[in-house]
């Protein structure tokens, strides 16, 4: 999942954006409103993580703008400001969630993947694929009982199949989905996570549409 944070303080943004990435999401983090907008304009995001005093403005309006233009991408408001009053406002603008500083990086990880399956239609985190049965909470996997293995990386891009079942992804969007503007990513990398998670999982998981993409198999 590729998420926007927005934030100015540099110790924060740089701990939230490690256990971002820690959960093997992409994370694209700007300390300005502006670069929020031109972030979104050129890119899609699954999440994003707004603080509400920037240095060149407030978030309660950048929301309001940003559901105005019918962007339903999921907000959780990350602020200081602890006051009913301002949860109140900031719901009411379009926040899907509020947590207040200081929070624990673990809550802020349980929230994030909370909003993303009840964004996705399915707020189980407990799914079963053919033989696979799948925790996306735990973000454990077990065949028979026995467990699997997958690596951040090959369970964020397993995970943004579970997130879109049946519907084929192009290479580009799983990039998109995967990576963040200051990563490098080589020319087959997606073709070798795939590899490895067909590896573990059956060669089925996984099915190519030569040319077009993957979509989500059988187990």
């Amino acid at each position: 999942m590729r998420i926007l944070l927005i934030e100015d303080d540099a110790t924060l943004g740089a701990a939230v954006a490690d256990q971002i990435r820690a959960d093997g999401h992409s994370a694209d983090w700007v300390t300005l409103l502006d670069d929020a907008r031109a972030a979104i304009q050129a890119s899609d995001f699954q999440l994003i993580l707004l603080d509400l005093m920037l240095p060149d403005g407030r978030g309660i309006p950048f929301l309001r703008d940003l559901r105005a233009s019918g962007n339903k991408v999921p907000v959780i408001i990350l602020t200081a400001l602890d006051q009913v009053s301002d949860r109140i406002a900031g719901l009411n603008a379009g926040a899907d969630d509020y947590l207040v500083k200081p929070f624990d990086l673990d809550e802020l990880s349980a929230r994030i993947g909370s909003l993303a399956r009840r964004a996705m239609g399915d707020p189980n985190p407990v799914l079963t694929l053919g033989t696979l049965q799948i925790d996306r909470t735990a973000k454990s996997l077990q065949r028979a009982g026995k467990p699997i293995t997958l690596t951040a990386r090959e369970w964020a891009l397993f995970e943004a199949f579970l997130n879109r079942p049946g519907q084929l992804l192009s290479k580009s969007q799983l990039e998109e989905a995967l990576y963040s503007f200051d990563d490098e990513i080589g020319s087959n990398t997606i073709e070798v996570h795939v590899s490895h998670i067909r590896k573990k999982l059956g060669k089925a998981v996984i099915v190519t549409e030569r040319g077009m993409g993957y979509r989500l198999g059988a187990a």
